[in-house]
């Protein structure tokens, strides 16, 4: 599929070192694909089934972006959802006075502390909205989703073993998941008090718990419903739902946003 930044990239690579460029894998067809007459991905054929019949979700998908049907364009461009996770809820996200204006002041400062400025893990939840693409990685009792972004991958435990009662914090919690028909439903919790749910700043607290409900109801489409129960910075649980595009024939590239970086020390706000 064409992607700017990624043909931008094999080009140069093929002029430079012919063997690496081959290695990146940008645009190999891939086994399995459902394909139109003229050789092209069907995004509107049927979701795929695994061996049991549960949906098999697994695939590369970027964010959907507004009047985009398709990955094609989505590479490197960001969707509404990154920088306002609320963007599509009718007055937005239903801050709590303090968490409304922390959202202000981080706004105000250009996100400075943004742990994505400061090549930080940016939690679960920002997994599924960054410009970079994603995998999905469904196993029968793991479920995986690695991300382009700094080599991050996120684990989900599939195995009926029990939610923990008093974690201790980490960037993507603690997800357990199990199937509700064809919808893998994830509940997590054990979260940094850090955290960041956009590039706005909506604050994510320890004690918050996130449902995640991932349905693939064609090929090209996984919709992603993300309800957000956190009293502590938000008036009410809010659901959001973050369609993800399928990218097939290409692959992850490896990337940090370390290597060369030069940028971090100008991030000084107002």
């Amino acid at each position: 599929m064409a992607r700017m930044r990624r043909r931008f990239l094999a080009l140069w690579l093929v002029a430079a070192t012919p063997a690496f460029a081959a290695a990146q894998w940008l645009t190999y067809p891939a086994a399995g694909v459902p394909r139109l007459a003229d050789g092209r991905p069907n995004p509107d054929a049927p979701a795929p089934r695994q061996a049991d019949g549960k949906p098999d979700l697994s695939g590369i998908f970027y964010l959907a972006l507004p009047g985009v049907g398709s990955a094609a364009t989505a590479d490197y461009v960001a969707a509404p959802e990154f920088f306002d996770l609320g963007a599509k809820l009718p007055g937005g996200l239903p801050y709590q006075p303090w968490a409304a204006a922390l959202v202000k002041e981080r706004m105000s400062q250009f996100a400075k502390d943004d742990p994505i400025g400061i090549c930080r893990p940016i939690g679960a939840v920002r997994l599924l909205t960054l410009p970079p693409p994603r995998k999905f990685v469904q196993l029968p009792t793991l479920f995986l989703i690695l991300s382009e972004r700094d080599v991050t991958f996120r684990q989900i435990f599939m195995d009926g073993r029990p939610s923990l009662t008093d974690p201790e914090p980490t960037w993507n919690g603690y997800s357990t998941g199990r199937w509700d028909g064809d919808t893998l439903v994830v509940e997590t919790i054990g979260f940094r008090d850090d955290t960041w749910l956009d590039r706005n700043g909506s604050p994510l607290m320890a004690g918050a718990r996130v449902t995640e409900r991932f349905r693939r109801p064609t090929y090209g489409r996984v919709e992603v419903a993300l309800t957000v129960d956190d009293p502590k910075a938000y008036l009410r649980p809010w659901t959001v739902t973050l369609t993800q595009i399928a990218a097939p024939d290409t692959e992850l590239l490896d990337y940090h946003c370390m290597d060369n970086e030069k940028d971090a020390g100008r991030l000084v706000g107002r």
